[in-house]
């Protein structure tokens, strides 16, 4: 609560944990909230938030850590999230890292490499089979093939 010049006492303060960048906004320098944030506007910079937003005018240009981002604007950078999700008019020109799930949908523009994260699990068996062919030495051996006999 805050009182006015007037004695009169208002509540503004926005108690839904939520922050906004509204879309005339512009940020330069990291954000970090353990709230939510929705962004419309810019940001040049980091972003570490719980959970954020970024609608279609939205854009950052930077990396961004959160436990779930869902993304309908651009984004320049790397993601880092437990929950990505990525919206039909997005346009991402970084990687993704997600380490539960990922959901695109049909129309997204995504311009890097995308991979779930180590979870801190042991290695499935599909993982350790995986591993194993990629290091499996080629035993097989090259035989010169000398003279060659026309078929009749």
């Amino acid at each position: 609560m805050f009182k006015t010049l007037r004695g009169i006492e208002e509540t503004t303060l926005n108690t839904s944990g939520r922050s906004y960048v509204g879309e005339t906004m512009q940020l330069e320098g990291d954000l970090r909230s353990a709230g939510s944030v929705d962004i419309a506007g810019l940001i040049n910079g980091n972003i570490f938030v719980s959970e954020m937003t970024i609608t279609d005018t939205g854009s950052v240009r930077g990396t961004i850590e959160a436990g779930n981002i869902e993304i309908n604007g651009h984004v320049e950078g790397k993601i880092s999230a437990d929950v990505v999700i990525i919206g039909k008019n997005a346009v991402i020109k970084g990687d993704i890292f997600f380490k539960n799930t990922l959901r695109t949908e049909e129309g997204a523009d995504i311009d890097g490499y995308i991979k779930r994260a180590n979870t801190g699990k042991a290695n499935t068996e599909e993982d350790i089979a995986i591993e194993e062919i990629v290091e499996r030495d080629d035993t097989r051996k090259i035989i010169p093939v000398t003279h060659h006999k026309e078929a009749v």
